[in-house]
């Protein structure tokens, strides 16, 4: 099943964007954490056969809630690795394209750098045409894994997402703080949005706030929730500029 975590604007304080984000509900055990069973999804490549079903799901779910008359924030999807290096993932999304012509208009891809490593041509060829098709696209967990000056300028991005780990320890280590800092000046002086993940305090938000971060997505806003209660925050706002309680 699919959860979806929302993206808060800090300009606006209003909820910009979804992450979707998957749920194993085991009929024995409950809800299995994505941390015990995505790994096995990608040591066996299934992750291929789950990221298609978890783009299918969102798009499907992008147009219910468009049919219901609702003004649904844009959906981002991850995307692993093996799904973007397979041969048919131009295929397969022009497919569901195809299948929900307004999902254009409201789905988003996020990758992680590694995705670059064995295949950078190819991998910004497909990026540059889920573009071509209205989708933005987005890294995730930046600055954790093969970051290159050389070619981040020539990716077909949108946004660059700053790893949970910079932002857990920015208000503790200047170090972070610093690197937090660089990523969001060099994302801008690229004209690419910056959205900062895994904010959990007053503190973090508010230093995010005052060096231009442009979305926070975390728990100090909202966890990830189903289909049918993430629709209470379409028209929340939150209160972004809000100084933490000493």
């Amino acid at each position: 099943m699919l959860h979806y975590q929302p993206k808060v604007d800090f300009k606006t304080g209003g909820v910009i964007g979804l992450e979707a984000l998957i749920r194993w509900n085991d009929p024995t055990n409950g809800l299995v954490p994505p941390g015990k069973f995505i790994p096995v999804l990608e040591e066996t490549g299934l992750i291929r056969v789950v990221g298609d079903w978890v783009l299918e799901h969102a798009a499907a779910q992008f147009r219910a809630w468009t049919l219901a008359g609702l003004s649904p924030p844009r959906i981002a999807v991850n995307v692993s690795a093996l799904q973007l290096g397979s041969r048919d993932f131009a295929l397969g999304l022009a497919r569901t394209l195809e299948r929900y012509p307004d999902a254009s208009a409201g789905i988003d891809l996020e990758i992680t750098e590694s995705v670059f490593v064995d295949d950078l041509a190819g991998s910004i060829e497909k990026l540059a045409l889920a573009r071509s098709r209205g989708l933005a696209v987005a890294i995730d967990d930046f600055g954790t894994g093969y970051s290159s000056l050389s070619y981040l300028g020539r990716l077909p991005i949108d946004a660059v997402k700053i790893d949970r780990s910079f932002v857990e320890r920015m208000t503790d280590e200047p170090q972070s703080t610093s690197i937090v800092t660089t990523v969001i000046s060099l994302a801008h002086a690229l004209d690419l949005k910056v959205i900062a993940e895994g904010v959990e305090t007053p503190q973090q938000a508010q230093l995010l706030r005052l060096l231009k971060c442009d979305q926070a997505q975390g728990f100090l806003l909202a966890r990830p929730l189903p289909a049918d209660e993430v629709t209470k925050l379409f028209e929340a706002r939150f209160n972004m500029s809000e100084k933490p309680k000493s």
